[in-house]
């Protein structure tokens, strides 16, 4: 395994143990890095109204930026129901969020199965022609 995503996938793995998804069963855990090698862990929270949900990547995202960091390297992502089984790729609205903070050239996202078994995706694949800042300036 390389090292350097070691801790995020096991963070993500970790993190999956909090997720609180009563609804759907579907528990997912991700851990986003910064540019600096700091790492912050998220997980899924559902709800009743299923609208005010919000995934695991939106988690660290909006952990990250409540704490003023806006740059990032890399996010680690894992999901399933009672166990990982297949590769997890975020939602198309976390892929939004993102693009706003990531530059899709680099952004790297590792899918995660178990600590051994990974890919490595960058956002221009999963987002291609994605709409950001950048469009707006």
């Amino acid at each position: 395994m390389d090292n350097n995503y070691s801790k995020i996938i096991k963070m993500a793995l970790e993190a999956r143990k909090n997720s609180y998804s009563p609804y759907s069963g579907f528990k997912v855990g991700a851990c986003l890095k910064d540019i600096y090698g700091n790492l912050y862990a998220g997980c899924n929270i559902e709800n009743a109204a299923y609208s005010p949900s919000n995934c695991a990547e939106r988690t660290a995202f909006f952990k990250a930026v409540s704490e003023g960091i806006k740059e990032f390297e890399c996010i680690a992502i894992a999901g399933g129901t009672a166990e990982v089984k297949d590769y997890c790729p975020p939602c198309g609205v976390c892929r939004q969020v993102m693009m706003e903070f990531c530059n899709p050239e680099t952004f790297k996202i590792i899918l995660v199965k178990t600590e051994d078994t990974y890919r490595e995706v960058l956002l221009k694949d999963l987002l291609p022609e994605g709409f950001g800042r950048l469009n707006l300036e």
